[in-house]
């Protein structure tokens, strides 16, 4: 009998080399659902925001008792020159006519309209509003006597003169 062990033949160099198992992959992390459809994720360097021309500012005495004088003519001019300038200025809000339709047909609901869009100014900027469409209360729950009233457009008109005077270009 013949010995014989059987070994194994030695790799020649025409001979392919093993194919490597494929690598792995990490678990997928959860999908992050898209934001709705006309609202845009905050990002750090967003771009600046280009706004118009600045609104004039009006002495809140001389506006409340211009109202007065001319029996609350002078408050439909200052709703409408107002929210025309908000809107020129941010490009955001109803615009001056819209405003004085509300303001001549549906009255009560301009403080809470007028407050909202000066609150609107500030946080667009960035910054805490001091008065929002919640300030307009003031006139719901005590315009009865004239103080709420008087307490609405002095914080309104104070807010919206001190936005004017920050925004106005030195």
């Amino acid at each position: 009998m013949t010995d014989q062990t059987s070994s194994a033949p030695e790799p020649t160099a025409s001979a392919p080399a093993p194919v490597p198992a494929p690598p792995v992959a990490p678990p997928m992390a959860p999908a992050v659902p898209a934001p709705p459809v006309g609202l845009q994720p905050a990002t750090a360097y967003a771009p600046a925001m280009t706004l118009g021309p600045v609104g004039k500012q009006r002495s809140t005495g001389v506006a409340f008792l211009l109202s007065i004088v001319t029996l609350g003519i002078y408050s439909l001019y200052w709703y409408y020159a107002t929210s025309a300038e908000m809107k020129r200025h941010s490009g955001q809000g109803l615009g001056g006519g819209v405003a004085l339709l509300i303001a001549f047909f549906f009255g009560i609901v301009s403080p809470f309209i007028s407050s909202s869009e000066v609150g609107g100014l500030y946080s667009r900027r960035g910054q805490v509003p001091p008065v929002s469409g919640a300030s307009g209360l003031w006139v719901l729950l005590l315009g009865w006597c004239l103080v709420g009233w008087i307490v609405w457009f002095v914080k309104t008109n104070s807010a919206l003169n001190a936005y004017w005077a920050s925004a106005t270009p030195r």
